[in-house]
């Protein structure tokens, strides 16, 4: 137990990324630099001949070559000298050379050592900033931001996408905070009503039939309310959750049906229906699909003008299908129009709904493949593009059923 334990104690720190590239970096250098020298050393020892050398040597011995190899005959006394000096000035001047290279070699694998750790820190120092701020992130505060200078390197771009990242997560968790707040909202107002409803009738002691007939219709009303606000966030919560998309849908047959379920609606509203419908299929859940085009054109409807006009129309283009969707009505702040694809937001607080339309919209075309594109036109009113991957049509294709075919297909939930 004791070894064990203190094996344990004693064991070694992983070794960290700056001492891998600093080890990295001095095995390099050493290789490289031992590889050369050992090249430089072989060469210099096929091509040293220490002539001078030997003639200094044998001048100071007495010694004046004047006739052959040296000024001796092959073979004499004096040529054996010569060529035992000659071998021994070679032999000394390589042996001094090895060891000062090799001197060389310890020193410049120290120096390089030494200079890589300095080297990887500097270049590690980002990374060490990312993790700083990594581990002061928190759900409370995801606003802050790397924000790394330098150049555009492999560093910055990890900086910059991480910067990316805490973008989106705070603002997920800021859509989720309102999300939850307004739900709440939208929850207890009705609770409340029915609430009142109930303590004043309860508490009325000379309350005859007609006052609880009016209690129940109020309770009715208001439960009627919750219904269409659980059904819409019931259709959010399965359009952010849909995975399965294997049905062919021609986007054109769903935007006639729904037209003509809400040809009385239009009429009633004053609201003249303008349709330009081309095969435009795609491959999707149809239930869902039915949804945004109901959600559109009821959205359409719902937020215009007396005397307006609400228009449809489908297209296939460079393999992506296209549903716009305009409307009449006052004329909205560009600026604020994306706002209104957030669960729960309206512009004008004063027009019955929950704002869910527009958010369940936007939840199926990102569900599908696809965007959804809000504008505001000079003229008033909003336009919407819906953009889905598209597909080829079938061989034998129906034509496009027109307005006032067929009714009741599409359950539109009014004033989402």
């Amino acid at each position: 137990m004791a070894p064990s334990a203190s094996r344990r104690r004693f064991r070694a720190p992983a070794p960290t990324v700056r001492l891998r590239l600093t080890a990295l970096y001095g095995s390099v250098l050493l290789v490289t630099g031992a590889v050369m020298l050992t090249i430089g050393y072989v060469l210099v020892r096929d091509n040293l001949r220490p002539y001078h050398s030997l003639r200094v040597e044998l001048e100071r011995l007495g010694i004046h070559p004047v006739r052959g190899e040296f000024g001796f005959p092959p073979g004499s006394a004096t040529a054996k000298l010569i060529h035992t000096v000659e071998d021994q000035i070679l032999r000394g001047a390589l042996h001094r050379l090895l060891i000062e290279y090799v001197v060389a070699l310890i020193a410049i694998t120290a120096i390089s050592v030494v200079m890589g750790w300095l080297l990887a820190g500097r270049a590690l120092a980002p990374l060490r900033k990312i993790t700083a701020t990594a581990r002061r992130v928190s759900g409370e505060n995801l606003g802050e931001r790397i924000a790394l200078s330098g150049p555009a390197d492999e560093l910055k771009e990890l900086a910059d996408t991480f910067d990316g990242m805490l973008g989106r997560l705070d603002a997920a968790f800021a859509s989720q905070r309102h999300f939850v707040a307004s739900a709440s909202h939208e929850l207890r107002t009705p609770l409340a009503i029915m609430r009142t409803e109930v303590d004043v009738a309860l508490g009325d002691p000379d309350g005859g039939v007609e006052d609880l007939r009016q209690m129940g219709e109020a309770v009715r009303e208001t439960v009627d309310r919750c219904e269409r606000l659980i059904a819409s966030l019931l259709v959010l919560a399965r359009s952010e959750a849909a995975t399965k998309h294997d049905e062919r849908v021609d986007i054109a047959a769903l935007v006639g049906d729904c037209v003509t379920d809400l040809q009385a609606r239009a009429q009633e509203a004053d609201v003249r229906l303008q349709v330009d419908l081309r095969p435009a299929w795609c491959k999707g859940d149809t239930s869902l699909l039915e949804r945004l085009v109901a959600n559109l054109l009821d959205n359409g409807i719902h937020h215009n003008v007396r005397g307006g006009y609400l228009r449809a129309a489908t297209s296939v283009r460079d393999e992506h299908m296209t549903l716009v969707v305009s409307n009449g009505g006052p004329r909205l702040d560009p600026g604020r129009v994306a706002e209104l694809t957030e669960p729960f937001r309206r512009l004008d607080r004063s027009v019955p709904g929950f704002g869910l339309g527009l958010s369940i919209v936007q939840s199926v075309a990102q569900a599908h493949g696809g965007t959804a594109t809000l504008t505001a036109p000079e003229c008033g009113g909003l336009e919407v593009r819906v953009e889905l991957p598209a597909l080829e049509p079938p061989q034998a294709q129906p034509p496009t059923p027109a307005p006032a075919k067929r009714r009741g297909r599409i359950r539109v939930l009014p004033t989402a």
